[in-house]
This record gives structure tokens, sequence and C-alpha cells, in this order.
């Protein structure tokens, strides 16, 4: 199975990142020849097109993963195939929308996250296709969806990543100021998010008992989620997932 990449931006770079740490042959990747596609095939080995509709005829899967405004206009008019997939992961671009100018190809939504460079990508996919599969398992956990409605909510989940970004930068900036290695306050806020998330994602009693069980009144957990309740946080949070929301399926 051949992979072309159309858009070789900041994500395909950490997608290419993690095919290539899971031994994924590099000259089984063919690049457009625009953005980082000349520098990474140089580097790593992999085909350089000379444009899109060369890109297109030689592979059978193709990662789609440019600005989701320039996204139908880029695949339109390519030499498309009934065997041919496409992989969009261009956020907010219905199936319906790029269909139209892939002729006979099949389209899947695809939401990776750069740590696909890592193999820890949750990959949300719609619909799941078995030519994907490889692709997506190798830079990560693949979470297949039923619907494009669920997958557009689930999209949420990529800004969530920033955000979680941005609490972990909080945290380890205020450690520093209360005396940490500023390099060991990065790793132990970094670290506990980490551990938070395989708390919840990896044990099966509910979540708020989970919660709960951290809570000892009176304790350092519960006074600081009393003083996180008390300014909003979570409101300001579920808000600003509703606007993303919003902004995906374009009703902002």
């Amino acid at each position: 199975m051949k992979l072309g990449i159309i858009g070789v931006g900041h994500l395909a770079s950490s997608v290419l990142k993690g095919l290539l740490h899971a031994g994924v042959a590099p000259h089984t990747i063919c690049l457009s020849p625009r953005g980082h596609g000349p520098d990474l095939a140089a580097q790593h080995g992999f085909n350089l097109a000379t444009d899109n509709a060369s890109l297109v005829a030689e592979s059978d899967v193709v990662l789609l993963a440019v600005r989701p405004a320039d996204a139908a206009d880029v695949i339109n008019g390519l030499p498309w195939r009934a065997e041919h997939v496409i992989m969009s992961a261009c956020a907010g671009v219905t199936i319906e929308r790029l269909a139209l100018g892939a002729g006979p190809a099949r389209v899947v939504r695809i939401m990776p996250i750069t740590a696909s460079e890592l193999g820890a990508s949750p990959t949300i996919v719609y619909p799941m296709l078995p030519e994907c599969r490889s692709f997506l398992e190798a830079i990560g956990t693949v979470i297949a969806l039923d619907s494009e409605d669920q997958f557009e909510a689930a999209t949420v989940s990529a800004a969530v990543y920033g955000w979680a970004q941005a609490l972990i930068r909080t945290g380890a900036e205020w450690g520093a100021r209360n005396g940490l290695d500023p390099v060991v306050a990065r790793q132990l806020m970094a670290r506990t998010f980490v551990a938070s998330g395989r708390i919840q994602g990896e044990q099966n009693a509910p979540m708020d008992d989970i919660l709960a069980s951290l809570c000892t009144p009176g304790g350092i957990t519960e006074t600081g989620l009393r003083s996180i309740e008390r300014n909003g946080v979570p409101d300001a949070w579920t808000d600003a997932c509703d606007l993303v929301l919003r902004k995906l399926r374009g009703t902002d």
C-alpha cells in the first residue's frame, strides 16, 4: 500500500516521523513538492512527486493535510480512481464537500495530533476503512466513530490537546516561580497530566468516583478544586468546547 501526502506542513511532518518510527519504509511514501516535502524527501528518502497529479497516480491512499479553506480546490481535477482512499485531516471540511472534487475516490476523515511523531496520537476516524488502519495504528490509537456528526464533536479534542499543553505550561511556570528547577517543574507537570489521563482512560470506575477518591475532605485536592469551580473554570472550558464545535460545523 503506497501513501501519498498532499500538504506537507507541521501536522504531516509529525505523522511522517511516527510512520518512520513504526518502521514504514520511506520509499512507500510520496510527498507533494511544496512545503516541507523537498527537505523531508532529501533527508529521509521519501519519494517526491513532480506535482499533485503524479502523486495521486502513484498512490493508493492519500493523506490530505492542507488548510481547510484550500482542501476542496486542491483535490479537484486530480486523476482519482475508485480504488483510491483520501484520508482528510482538514478540520471542518465535510465528506460531501470533498467528494464533489474527488470523483470515484472514497473519502475518510481523520484527525491525528502532533503526538503522532511519538506514536501517541488518539486518532479519530470516520468512516473506518481497512486501507487506513495500518497507517493510523502506526501513529497511535485508532478511535473509529459511527457518524460524521460524532466526528465533528470528537474533533474538539484536537483543540483540547493544545489547551492541556497551556495548562501544563502554567503549572510548570508556577513551580519554577516557587523554587523548582524549571526542567523539573516541566517534567513533573507534564507527567502528572499523563498520569491523570491514564487513570481515567484505563480504569473502568465512573469518572466521578475516581475524582472523588482523590478529594479528601479539607485536603489539598478538594481545596484547589473548589477554588477552580468558584472561578468558573469548568464553565469556561465547556464554553470553549462549544465555540470550537460551532466553528467546525460552520454555525459560529
